[in-house]
């Protein structure tokens, strides 16, 4: 149990500090994200909702306070995640590699929150 424990908040640890800095670039570089945005064809205006929901989803997972916004906190990264990585394969730029890891660890995170703290 002790060994799950840890490699929860591992896990949790990296995926928040992945999305930390993920929401930092989106507020304090955003000429560099508007230009990744528009070599993928996304709106620039979801620039700043996305690192807004992305603080939120980290608060969300990391308070534990309620668990339906905990659940779609989860659910919303796996989108997200899911979505960068497709989008980093069709551009052939090879940043999916970036979304797999935060695949694994968002799973590792959620399968052991379910068994660590659900006693």
């Amino acid at each position: 149990m002790k060994t799950k424990k840890i490699i929860y908040w591992i896990s949790t640890g990296l995926l928040s500090a992945m999305m930390l800095l993920s929401a930092g670039m989106y507020f304090f570089n955003t000429e560099q994200i508007k230009a990744a945005f528009e070599a993928y064809n996304y709106p620039t205006y979801l620039i700043y909702p996305l690192a807004i929901a992305k603080l939120l989803g980290v608060v969300a997972i990391l308070t534990r306070k309620s668990a339906t916004l905990k659940e779609w906190a989860y659910a919303g990264f796996l989108f997200d995640f899911v979505l960068a990585a497709v989008a980093h394969n069709v551009a052939g730029d090879g940043g999916e590699i970036n979304a797999v890891v935060a695949i694994v660890l968002l799973l590792t995170s959620y399968f052991l929150q379910k068994s660590v703290f659900t006693k």
